[in-house]
């Protein structure tokens, strides 16, 4: 049940002096869209009557289909304290896109996921809790453009004056506190310039809605600090990248957490062992939505603290999985290759859907790995059952292609459109002539 009523809304608006309505939607490829309007129109909006172009939106439809509505979501209402107030309060809805005849759209990456959960329900469970720990670096900005030039020299936990951009990354907590975010952790990463916020774990589509709003208060705030924040994974060659390690556990409908178990061994229950059994065996064609781009897989190389190899363990943080020391309600999952260019809503869907394809239909369970995998040969890995992670995003398109669950996850619509936007942009790299390559082989 909805908490917010129609009524709600439109008395708080009035009410707060709310002067526009940002209508959001997330894109195949993760980025936020709006479509923005003055207050006037809200009721409109709040009956489903607001439509736009959607032949313009990247994965959506062809110019003949182009006709698109948004179906707001009344419990993303949210007013965006971190906007300029000069003019009105704005506030935001989190949208669902629906076709003229009044169905979800197929390849609206919310509806996807939220397919996911259905599918999650209908086998017995209550919920998905996940919680991300996004990374992002601060780059100074000249001539209003940002360079690759980090705004400190600080490291893992330091503070100021070390850490320069700790009042960027206070003021960005306190948005987010104010939005309902409930930061849980604010500090200073490995590498200079980097940064990561935990904010607290909520049920699947709301954690997915709240890292889009994140992503969009980091950059706002960094804009005004004369910042740029950026979430590329690896765009500093010799330091770490950023990750998105993401926490998950299952619930059951009474609420317990269902990867807990007192008497299991380290105290983890069967059904955790074949979740993450189910998404061990996709580990390689999961990479294509956790790992999206060109650049994600210059972050996943050995000696940089993200994992490279499908494995997991609770003891070692070079596996792709890591069970983190907390148990009985706080037991969980973190799956570490993740990195925050992924569209939070296809790879949640799909990662769900595997680890349920384990609880179901896994025979076997994949044990442990207590070793440093980054200190054993090809050889050893393949004798422990360890597969590599793809190298790059050529790699990853092509364990998509063959694996069958994508096409039940994503549907034929978003898997077609997806794989041509990728290998557009695979192809593009593959032809470009680097200054590394003119450096190098100039004088030949």
């Amino acid at each position: 049940m909805s908490v917010w009523s129609k009524a709600d809304i439109l008395a708080f608006a009035k009410k707060e002096d709310v002067r526009f309505i940002r209508m959001q939607f997330t894109d195949m490829l993760g980025m936020v869209k709006s479509v923005d309007l003055p207050v006037s129109r809200l009721e409109d909006a709040l009956d489903n009557k607001i439509m736009f172009d959607g032949s313009s939106i990247e994965g959506f439809v062809r110019i003949k289909e182009a006709d698109m509505y948004l179906y707001p979501d009344f419990d993303s209402w949210k007013i965006l304290t971190f906007e300029d107030l000069a003019l009105g309060k704005v506030a935001r809805l989190v949208c669902d896109v629906f076709t003229p005849k009044g169905e979800p759209f197929e390849g609206d990456p919310r509806f996807i996921l939220k397919k996911a959960i259905k599918k999650m329900e209908d086998e017995g469970f209550g919920s998905l809790n996940v919680g991300f720990e996004p990374e992002f670096f601060l780059f100074k900005v000249k001539d209003a453009k940002p360079v690759v030039e980090p705004n400190d020299d600080a490291g893992y936990f330091d503070l100021a004056p070390m850490d320069g951009d700790n009042y960027t990354r206070r003021d960005i907590a306190i948005e987010l506190d104010k939005l309902g975010l409930l930061v849980q952790a604010s500090h200073h990463e490995v590498a200079v310039g980097q940064h990561e916020i935990n904010f607290r774990f909520q049920d699947v589509l709301k954690a997915c809605d709240n890292l889009q709003l994140f992503k969009t208060v980091v950059k706002v705030i960094a804009h005004k600090h004369g910042l740029h924040a950026s979430f590329m994974p690896k765009p500093i060659a010799g330091i770490n990248g950023s990750g998105m390690h993401t926490n998950m556990s299952l619930t059951t409908t009474k609420g317990e957490n269902a990867f807990f178990d007192p008497k299991g061994d380290k105290q983890l229950s069967e059904t955790a062992r074949l979740w993450m059994t189910g998404i061990l065996n996709h580990s390689r064609s999961i990479a294509a939505l956790t790992n999206p781009t060109v650049n994600s897989y210059k972050r996943i190389i050995p000696g940089y603290e993200a994992p490279c190899y499908a494995c997991w363990s609770d003891a070692n943080r070079s596996a792709m999985i890591r069970i983190p020391a907390a148990r009985g309600n706080s037991t969980r999952t973190e799956l570490r290759n993740v990195d925050p260019t992924a569209n939070p809503y296809l790879a949640l869907a799909f990662i769900l859907t595997a680890g349920l394809e384990g609880i179901a239909t896994a025979k076997e369970t994949i044990p442990p790995v207590y070793d440093n995998i980054f200190e054993l040969t090809r050889e050893q890995r393949e004798e422990q059952g360890i597969q590599n992670l793809p190298e790059n995003l050529k790699d990853a398109l092509k364990e998509m292609k063959k694996d069958p669950l994508m096409l039940d996850v994503l549907g034929q619509h978003t898997l077609t459109k997806y794989l041509i936007a990728k290998e557009k942009e695979w192809d593009s790299y593959r032809t470009f002539v680097s200054q590394w390559e003119i450096d190098r082989y100039l004088r030949l």
